[in-house]
């Protein structure tokens, strides 16, 4: 399906940290070790923010969430939400944040609400209701409680891309699409880790003084190939985009962590969610109508509008949480982090680190350069949490609003607007591609999906996939059938999201485009895109 990618390194290349995994820690872990001065290279398999790192609400917690059943959680979420909105602010929307119960909530986790925020540290100021309610209006009018903190929403992709921008312009290197397949260990020591390029096949060997797995998800199955184990619980967790914002801030329910009870503010749209379901394996992850309707059930009696609103997509992601649960109860894990040395499994250069929150991502990439560093002998400290982060354009056009803008400030005569959902136009889409390029990669669609805003709309790339694909034919970016196989690739993703919530508006949306798609690219489109077994799952 992709072109193929010539890696311009010799089959064995030398650093002093390799670190597996490009999510939000990866990223974050590589711009604090080049802030420090030491080499090194990430390695991801498949792209920045690929798994859970790129499937969350973008809830930069208060920590209030956690405050009655994990109060550690709880302060680690404080200090690093306040750190990042002082060194990462254009990645944040300080939205403020709302804790809603409606009748029949537990009334002594109201009553003590406030009283755990404070000793966790958090600020929590009781509303009155009708202020509250005249201050979001979709709020129920069973609303008997409203206490308001400091949440907030942050961009985890524009946060990746200029941790990453940063680092690799003090000297790190990233190599995307790029799995690793084995360890070859020399004593206590990992002498060489080797990986392969999936685009072009080509196998490499790296050497490495440290190795730093902070592969999510997938961190037991890498941590195994070098005869570590690590006890992990897998979390499936699903969100639901609305097809408007239905509110200004961050909504969250009055009680214990559960199902569907957070509603996130996401630039034009808000995303509902989540669930926690145990799963056994990191294969085929996908929402369900189940899903769907358990979310919506949950979240209504807060905000009564979902019952009724239209949702253009679905999507899920595992959470990574450390030991074990018992089946279906993955919510009693902790959301903290560890950060493992395996020296007790015979390694003195490999550590892992594993579960933890988008919100303390620095704070884990903190420790982890720690300890690599004390391990080299490196004594330069952490800088992450004075320094801010450079903007980079290699960043600019995740923000929803932020291409319209620049299109209509200097529109030219040949710059198209290619997507009119999210208003992206052709510079946005030429500008992402010559900075992959200029990285050494070939740009895809699915990439340029990623780091934009094409696809993310309410037409779900009907229009604007097109439109994209038939740019980069005229610019030579896509040749022969390469832009059917990019377009098959892209719509089959957007696709996978929408069948939880094919219902009403969406399943006309999803009709519309089956005829469009099917009918002028037949059988390629056809298999991506079938609806035979997308219906049976439709909710009445």
């Amino acid at each position: 399906m992709r072109k193929a990618m010539e890696l311009n390194f010799p089959s064995v290349i030398e650093t002093q940290v390799l670190i597996i995994g490009a999510g939000v820690t990866g990223t974050a872990l590589a711009r604090d070790l080049a802030l420090r001065g030491v080499d090194c290279i990430l390695v991801e398999k498949d792209d920045i923010n690929a798994g859970a790192s790129g499937r969350n609400h973008g809830l930069l917690h208060s920590g209030a969430r956690y405050v009655a059943g994990d109060p550690g959680a709880a302060m680690e979420c404080r200090a690093e939400g306040a750190i990042l909105k002082r060194v990462a602010a254009q990645t944040i929307q300080d939205t403020g944040g709302y804790f809603v119960a409606v009748q029949g909530d537990d009334e002594r986790y109201i009553a003590d609400f406030a009283s755990h925020c404070a000793r966790s540290g958090i600020t929590a100021r009781a509303m009155d209701v009708a202020a509250a309610r005249a201050q979001e209006p979709a709020l129920s009018d069973r609303t008997i409680a409203v206490f308001e903190v400091p949440d907030a929403a942050i961009d985890p992709f524009r946060l990746s891309l200029e941790s990453m921008a940063q680092a690799i312009s003090l000297g790190a290197r990233l190599l995307r699409r790029t799995r690793v397949v084995g360890f070859e260990r020399e004593g206590r020591r990992i002498r060489t880790v080797r990986v392969q390029s999936l685009d072009s096949a080509q196998e490499l060997r790296i050497e490495a003084a440290q190795v730093v797995n902070a592969a999510g998800a997938w961190a037991r199955e890498v941590a195994l190939l070098a005869g570590a184990s690590i006890a992990m619980t897998y979390s499936k967790g699903t969100l639901l985009v609305t097809h408007t914002r239905l509110a200004s801030r961050v909504i969250n329910r009055l009680r214990r962590p559960g199902n569907g009870d957070i509603l996130m503010p996401g630039g034009t749209v808000s995303i509902v969610g989540t669930t926690s379901t145990r799963v056994d394996t990191l294969d085929d992850i996908f929402p369900a109508t189940a899903d769907a309707d358990l979310i919506i059930g949950e979240a209504a009696p807060m905000l009564p509008a979902l019952a009724t609103m239209r949702f253009i997509r679905a999507y899920a992601g595992v959470r990574p949480l450390l030991g074990c649960a018992d089946a279906g109860d993955s919510r009693a894990v902790s959301r903290g982090f560890a950060l493992f040395n395996h020296e007790d499994h015979g390694l003195d250069n490999l550590a892992t680190l594993a579960g933890g929150k988008l919100t303390t991502c620095r704070l884990m990439a903190e420790r982890a350069a720690d300890l690599v560093c004390q391990r080299m002998g490196v004594t330069r400290p952490c800088l992450t949490a004075t320094t801010p982060l450079p903007e980079s354009a290699q960043a600019a056009w995740t923000a929803p609003g932020r291409s319209a803008r620049e299109w209509m400030r200097s529109r030219g005569p040949g710059d198209t607007l290619l997507c009119e959902c999210e208003m992206v136009a052709s510079s946005a889409v030429d500008a992402i591609c010559t900075a992959l390029r200029s990285a050494g990669d070939t740009p895809t669609l699915t990439d340029i999906g990623l780091r934009s805003r094409v696809g993310k709309g309410a037409c779900q790339g009907s229009f604007c996939s097109v439109r994209t694909v038939a740019h980069l034919c005229q610019q030579v970016d896509f040749q022969g059938q390469r832009g059917l196989a990019e377009m098959v690739d892209f719509l089959g993703e957007r696709w996978r999201g929408q069948h939880a919530v094919l219902w009403g508006e969406q399943l006309a949306q999803a009709e519309l485009a089956e005829a469009l798609h099917c009918g002028l690219f037949a059988e390629e489109l056809r298999q991506a895109m079938s609806l035979t077994d997308a219906v049976h799952e439709v909710t009445p």
